[in-house]
């Protein structure tokens, strides 16, 4: 029997999901009447029938247990024109919501005002695992705007809208 190798270090790890490139999502939920949001990358469709989604949350996020006690959620897909959002929603400010235009979803969920896509779901599942939650969600409201998505990749943003396809 062999002997297992260390686990990489959370440097590599860093550099490991540089190499991974994601949309740019922020989530939002109400907080009883104040609207709470994040910067979040790991977002991803589990089924499109029925619809349903699950974003990673860190635990130790200021808007987590709002999320935890949350009946729905919103994922705002940014786009290109949103660049200062995420820098809102990456950042630790008390009031992020005044510093955008946003507005309620169908379920009563924040909407960022700009984005490429937002979905408005209900979540159905906290799961955890290390130090995240994973929130399982079945989308009840969806729109799409005609703007490209804003994509991350290699610690920088891009325009989604012109990726060249290969081959």
């Amino acid at each position: 029997m062999t002997a297992l190798a260390a686990t990489p270090g959370i440097d590599v790890m860093k550099q490991v999901n540089r190499q991974f490139v994601t949309g740019v999502t922020v989530v939002t939920a109400m907080d009883g009447e104040t609207p709470r949001g994040l910067a979040v990358n790991a977002f991803s469709s589990i089924s499109l029938d029925p619809a349903t989604v699950m974003v990673c949350v860190q635990r130790t996020s200021s808007t987590h247990d709002c999320l935890f006690r949350a009946g729905h959620l919103a994922i705002n897909i940014l786009s290109t024109g949103q660049l200062d959002v995420v820098g809102v929603f990456a950042g630790k400010s008390a009031d992020k919501f005044r510093q955008v235009d946003w507005e309620s979803g169908p379920f009563g969920s924040p909407l960022l005002t700009g984005s490429s896509a937002r979905v408005e779901a209900e979540i159905r599942e906290r799961l955890q695992a290390s130090t995240h939650t994973i929130f399982i969600c079945r989308v009840v409201h969806a729109d799409v705007a005609e703007w490209p998505p804003m994509v991350y990749g290699a610690g920088k943003f891009f325009d989604g809208g012109a990726l060249a396809p290969l081959g």
